[in-house]
């Protein structure tokens, strides 16, 4: 299946570092949620990124979000994987890692081709593709997605920031400028004319005429 933003997420079944999920609705509730996905266990950038998730714990809760990682790996190797994730973040790693051994779940969220397998004495490249941040929203709809390459370490402060930007936009008709973070000026969205703009928002600064910023109002 090809996810797109605003799709529903699947209702996956999921096994975890942490136990069996039934319903991966069931699991979000009425959270955000963030899915992070990863190629292989006991690889270096991986590792990295899963202490900066971990490193983040108290900012997740802030927000009212929960946080589930993704390896093409099994739940034992992931067990054994934490421990180091732990050594290097210095911090515990408090959010299920999904077991993907046989590519099931990373095919149903759309990072790998369907003939996709893996070969014996399989590396991180038999499965490159599986390096995807998705932030889902608190009705189960796909809001964002980031596919990285391998070589590239995910900057989680920009999805942080991200996040700041979905949910203070949520069901709000605004939409937040290049850079934007808590704080600073939105964008009144074009769906409100100048009058409804000003009844909502109160003033507003029209740099342009289909531009303008009020203040946040989160």
């Amino acid at each position: 299946m090809g996810l797109r933003i605003n799709d529903t997420m699947p209702d996956l079944k999921l096994t975890t570092s942490q136990g069996e999920i039934a319903s991966f609705h069931d699991w979000i509730g009425d959270s955000w949620a963030i899915l992070f996905s990863h190629p292989k266990d006991f690889t270096p950038v991986c590792t990295t990124e899963f202490g900066a998730v971990a490193q983040l714990a108290e900012e997740w809760e802030k927000r009212g979000t929960k946080v589930i990682g993704l390896s093409v790996d099994g739940v034992e190797e992931h067990k054994k994987w934490i421990g180091d994730i732990e050594k290097v973040a210095e911090s515990p790693v408090t959010f299920p890692i999904i077991a993907d051994d046989d590519l099931t779940i990373s095919k149903q969220l759309d990072m790998l081709p369907a003939d996709a397998y893996l070969p014996d004495g399989r590396t991180a490249a038999d499965s490159a593709s599986v390096r995807v941040v998705m932030i889902i929203a608190p009705n189960k709809k796909l809001q964002l997605t980031m596919t990285y390459p391998m070589s590239v370490g995910r900057n989680f402060a920009e999805v942080l920031r991200a996040l700041d930007a979905l949910q203070a936009t949520y069901q709000t008709p605004i939409a937040t400028p290049a850079n934007w973070t808590m704080g600073q000026d939105v964008i009144v969205a074009l769906s409100l004319d100048d009058a409804a703009a000003k009844e909502k928002f109160g003033e507003f600064d029209a740099v342009l005429p289909y531009l303008r910023k009020t203040r946040s109002p989160v």
